[in-house]
């Protein structure tokens, strides 16, 4: 018996189909990213509709063959009951040559997929996406009748996650009140058009097994900074920061910057457009003993080291906010001289101590230490319950009935059981 069975939900396809014929639909989960961090934001979605709904078709479409590997790793047992794997990918000549041109300095085969494949899209009654590049087929490519839903990717602050293109997507699921307030605000997105789900992705990683390195006994502590060169501590003071550690071994570093930041030779800024050069990893880094570095592997993303941090030390990444489903202390690092009390894109910043010099490191740590609840727990407590609203029903649970609703179907609404699973945050 499916698990979505304790919430009263599974119905047969014929109960389920008074609007329109379940076996006459098709809905597309599309993975399309060089990295896997996107996966466990909108997979969860897509079990969870396969089950609630087993008359629909349900599509999974990565588009390279590293996410291809994590989204059916992920699905497991699930592909290919009720679920299916169709993989896309850059198919014209011209699309290839000008993908190998450009792919050390920009995503060009996470553009140019779409207009390979529009023949996939067409035959979609209903397209899920965790970013906005595809958005293309709306504006570039005129699939105008394709509606598209966005599950966003992450539940940070920053500015370009409500800029007004979120405003053109059929509908988008929020994971808390935070979120809905400023896409209505600062997107001019309709209050119509957004769902409160929870947070999908700690359906699957919030209880990711910690990572069994670094079993000191000393403090852990988490660098995870952003690869945006305008908002990111990495280009000015980040090799301090690793020098600090280098000479502090009474702490374990975990280096785990933002995956896309040496996955190119050269970082592209999107919402202030620039290239910029990450550079390398220095030795005296690597053979450090107290510095465990990954630049990018499943860990990176999949909770593992925000799970085993004792301490997060970081800039801008949404990272944090998954951080604090335990509360612990936060140190952030001010690169740019901003001026951030008042900024809502940095509301993160009131969780911990902002210190715009590494040299500064040694006394917020050591404080951190000493009152790991600290005067920043309220702070911690009020942010985390804007960000996710999550209750007894699981957040994919939620947010698969928006899907099907927006597809045209109508599931029986959740209902909560004293069974269901409830984050608790200590």
């Amino acid at each position: 018996m499916s698990k979505f069975a304790d919430y009263g939900l599974l119905r047969t396809a014929t109960e389920l189909a008074p609007a329109r014929r379940l076996a006459d639909m098709r809905v597309g989960f599309l993975f399309n990213h060089d990295q896997v961090h996107q996966v466990a934001h909108s997979l969860p979605i897509a079990i969870a509709l396969a089950e609630l709904a087993p008359g629909i078709e349900v599509i999974l479409a990565p588009t390279n063959a590293r996410i291809e590997a994590e989204v059916r790793r992920l699905a497991g047992s699930r592909a290919g009951n009720g679920v299916t794997v169709q993989p896309l990918r850059v198919r014209k000549p011209g699309s290839r040559l000008l993908a190998a041109i450009a792919g050390p300095f920009a995503p060009a085969e996470k553009l140019l997929v779409y207009g390979d494949n529009l023949d996939f899209f067409r035959s979609l009654d209903l397209l899920v996406v965790a970013e906005k590049t595809s958005l293309l087929l709306k504006t570039r490519h005129g699939l105008d009748q394709l509606k598209i839903i966005h599950t966003r990717h992450g539940a940070g602050d920053r500015a370009i996650g409500f800029d007004p293109a979120s405003a053109l997507f059929d509908h988008v699921l929020v994971s808390g009140e935070k979120i809905r307030r400023r896409l209505i605000d600062d997107a001019g997105v309709d209050p119509d058009r957004i769902a409160v789900v929870g947070y999908p992705k700690f359906d699957l990683q919030a209880n990711t097994r910690t990572h069994s390195m670094m079993e000191s006994g000393r403090p852990v502590v988490l660098y995870n900074r952003h690869c945006t060169r305008h908002l990111s501590s990495w280009y000015r003071m980040g090799r301090q920061v690793l020098d600090w550690f280098v000479e502090h071994d009474e702490y374990e570093l975990i280096f785990a910057p933002h995956v896309m930041l040496f996955e190119r030779p050269f970082t592209l800024t999107i919402d202030k457009l620039r290239i910029d050069r990450p550079g390398r990893i220095e030795d005296r880094y690597l053979r450090a003993p107290n510095i465990h570095i990954d630049l990018g592997s499943r860990a990176s993303s999949n909770m593992t080291y925000t799970n085993r941090a004792d301490i997060y030390l970081g800039d801008v990444s949404s990272q944090i906010y998954e951080f604090l489903i335990h509360r612990r202390p936060c140190v952030f690092l001010d690169a740019h001289d901003t001026e951030w009390a008042d900024d809502k894109n940095y509301a993160h910043w009131r969780t911990g101590p902002v210190i715009n010099d590494p040299d500064c490191l040694g006394d917020a740590l050591a404080e951190a230490i000493r009152d790991p609840g600290g005067r920043f727990a309220a702070a911690q407590k009020q942010l985390f319950d804007a960000t996710f609203d999550l209750t007894e029903t699981p957040s994919s649970v939620r947010a698969a009935q928006v899907v099907a609703r927006v597809a045209g179907v109508d599931l029986p609404p959740a209902r909560k059981t004293p069974t269901a699973r409830r984050l608790v945050n200590a």
